[in-house]
């Protein structure tokens, strides 16, 4: 009996030095899988819009207004979106020639049947506002009561339906 249990001390003396004896550390190498994404490429001569829109039906802020906002964000033409859960509210700029606000909301409620687009305002954020769009069309001769009823005008309306030419349809004669 107690040569065995020599021999075992024995043996555990021996691992413990072959062990302690390794100097030599080799670095551990972990191979990550990296998902690319393809930036998109924006027409810098398209006219840009901004919509900004309530979604009803949204349970939590990872599940339901992220995945919405990728959605939205993967859609040709749109330069960027956002949702934000807590005031149930998404902001998307979008190219005018390729996505309008009725494309929104369907890719919206595709995502699930669930969700509902309410409170829909787009307007044109290219470059200038509806008011200095006016104004760069000669409007700078109008009272300041025509003024005030074509910022009403743009304010009121979505972009596809508030042009230059709206603004300054009643330009004050000289």
């Amino acid at each position: 009996m107690m040569k065995s249990i020599r021999n075992i001390m024995m043996v555990a003396a021996i691992a413990l030095f072959a062990m302690s004896c390794k100097n030599e550390t080799k670095p551990e190498v972990k191979t990550v899988e990296v998902a690319t994404e393809t930036s998109k490429t924006m027409n810098p001569n398209a006219t840009y819009a901004k919509a900004e829109f309530t979604i009803e039906g949204m349970t939590c802020a990872m599940g339901c207004a992220k995945t919405i906002e990728k959605k939205i964000a993967k859609m040709d033409g749109v330069k960027s979106a956002s949702v934000d859960f807590d005031k149930k509210l998404a902001m998307v700029e979008y190219d005018e020639a390729k996505v309008n606000p009725a494309l929104l909301e369907q890719t919206v409620t595709k995502v699930s049947d669930t969700y509902k687009v309410t409170n829909m305002k787009a307007g044109s954020s290219s470059k200038t506002s509806c008011m200095e769009a006016c104004d760069k069309t000669g409007c700078e001769g109008k009272t300041d009561a025509e003024k005030a009823a074509c910022q009403e005008a743009c304010s009121a309306k979505t972009a596809s339906t508030v042009t230059k030419k709206t603004c300054c349809a009643t330009k004050a004669k000289a």
